[in-house]
């Protein structure tokens, strides 16, 4: 098939965002059993991570890192602060900022989390240098996505 033919294709398996949907999906599955070990879902980790790397922040810089809006990221902290991960502190500066932290339970799973992105690896059957020329495509293309989103508005 040419490249006219794919760019005009209306075919569901020749779609760049379908690939990604189903590359998502599945990528998400093989964490399962992985998260699983840590009694996290795919979301709470991803909070986790973002905790980890820059200890307590706001809930709006962290829906921004996790590129979530504030209503989503909302009720996934209540139910991590409810499960004793993370707590949550109005800010004593500005009452209407929430910080969020990693409780001493959550700070207790980053160890046995580091092994979650080996273990993703190991169970992509991926090597190294193949997951970081895929991330760096990947993030390419997700700032690309997002210029032509911002041109479109």
């Amino acid at each position: 098939m040419t490249n006219q033919e794919t760019e005009g294709s209306l075919l569901l398996d020749d779609q760049l965002c379908f690939a990604l949907y189903a590359a998502q999906r599945a990528v998400t599955s093989a964490y399962r059993p992985l998260l699983d070990e840590l009694g996290l879902t795919y979301p709470q980790y991803l909070v986790l991570l973002v905790l980890w790397e820059r200890g307590e922040t706001t809930v709006k810089e962290l829906a921004a890192a996790l590129r979530l809006d504030y209503g989503t990221v909302s009720p996934l902290l209540k139910r991590m602060e409810s499960a004793g991960l993370v707590r949550r502190d109005r800010a004593p500066r500005d009452e209407r900022s929430v910080l969020v932290a990693c409780t001493g339970r959550g700070e207790e799973l980053r160890e046995r989390a580091a092994r979650v992105p080996a273990g993703l690896l190991t169970a992509t059957e991926l090597d190294g240098a193949d997951a970081v020329r895929l991330r760096e495509e990947l993030w390419r293309l997700a700032r690309k996505a997002q210029a032509a989103a911002d041109r479109a508005r």
